[in-house]
């Protein structure tokens, strides 16, 4: 399968990094395959449009995130569905229930969209530079993917803290006053590692691979959807295009989040007051599994998590794509690597519409816009 070849490619690439930065110097005004430059100016765009991307889709589905958080600590409660679990929130609690959380909500993704955005456009560059041109092309899939994993292993280290203060407030809305008040008191009763990081191995195993299948569905959709429509990026509109990012991202979205939602169930429930027991985080989240079963684990609260996360993609590469802008061709096309592969997949991640979707275009990115390796 594409995917799982381009995880072994990717790690046959980390093995082999350093031995490669010596022999393939960038060019020195910072353009790669004819685009860019990629300067401090650019890197620093790409990490505020995924921040305010992330912040801002994540905020605005924080009722969503309720529910399904209540769903999957209490399912017995819960049992009505996902449009029962909102009126049962309202019914007990009111409207403002709805909007636990938004706080280490809206701040928190806005810390992980910029280091995953900005990291993901970091790592894609400098892997490409370091190969080479033609190696690039070769391998774009598994840089891709590579480059993804590292940016959100790093933005998860910033995101876990928050994540934390915001699951304890939706499952214990009278543990404290806001964020900094939960914050506070979880650290005087747990300390600092098990206050913010006892949830830090399943966000991992939650982030990692929906980060990873979300960019590589994404890509493989919007091709489809522009095959069905017998067009392509720079023959479509600017609206069209933002259509089909929409589109391609609620599919990616609900992929990624069958994949990677048994870990969301466990990292909210390992953040509940009491779960697992006492003992380590890996002795905990080992009592929470045998106890919710497997079955369980999989499939309590997903119908909920579809929903928002299909949302939350499509509205992630939506945002996005805006804030950068859309590309315009520039006045003299750049020279392609030496004898691409015909079917060579594309690479597309965090790039505008124009340019995440299509084929091979003829013509380079504008100075502002991010690299893209088909």
């Amino acid at each position: 399968m594409p995917f799982f070849g381009g995880v072994a490619n990717s790690l046959s690439i980390y093995k082999n990094f350093h031995t490669m930065v010596a022999s393939k110097a960038p060019a020195k005004d910072g353009t790669v395959m004819g685009q860019g430059p990629f300067d401090m100016k650019y890197f620093l765009s790409g990490a505020l449009a995924g921040g305010i991307c992330c912040g801002v889709t994540h905020g605005a589905l924080t009722p969503v995130d309720v529910v399904k958080t209540r769903i999957q600590l209490d399912p017995t409660k819960y049992n009505t569905g996902f449009v029962g679990g909102f009126k049962t929130v309202i019914a007990e609690e009111g409207a403002g229930a709805l909007l636990t959380g938004l706080g280490p909500t809206a701040q928190g993704y806005f810390i992980q969209g910029w280091f995953k955005f900005g990291g993901v456009e970091f790592f894609k560059i400098n892997f490409t530079k370091m190969l080479g041109e033609q190696k690039a092309w070769e391998n774009k899939t598994s840089i891709y993917l590579l480059s993804s994993a590292i940016a959100e292993f790093i933005a998860d280290i910033f995101l876990c803290p928050y994540e934390a203060c915001r699951i304890r407030l939706v499952s214990q809305p009278d543990y404290a006053e806001g964020m900094v008040g939960t914050a506070t008191k979880l650290m005087a009763e747990n300390g600092f590692v098990n206050a913010f990081y006892s949830g830090f191995v399943p966000i991992l195993f939650k982030q990692v691979p929906y980060t990873m299948a979300k960019f590589a569905v994404q890509g493989n959709a919007a091709d489809a959807i522009y095959g069905s429509l017998g067009s392509d990026p720079k023959s479509m509109s600017g609206a069209g295009n933002i259509g089909v990012s929409l589109a391609s991202g609620v599919v990616a979205g609900v992929v990624a989040a069958i994949i990677s939602h048994p870990a969301d169930t466990l990292l909210s429930k390992i953040n509940k007051a009491g779960a697992g027991g006492t003992g380590g985080m890996m002795s905990r989240l080992s009592n929470i599994a045998a106890e919710v079963g497997f079955i369980n684990l999989c499939t309590v609260g997903l119908g909920a998590r579809c929903i928002m996360i299909g949302t939350l993609t499509a509205g992630q590469f939506g945002v996005f794509d805006i804030v950068m802008g859309k590309p315009t061709p520039a006045p003299a096309p750049p020279k392609p690597p030496a004898s691409p592969p015909k079917a060579a997949p594309s690479l597309r991640a965090c790039t505008p519409t124009a340019h995440r979707y299509g084929r091979r275009e003829e013509v380079p990115l504008p100075r502002s816009q991010p690299l893209r390796l088909s």
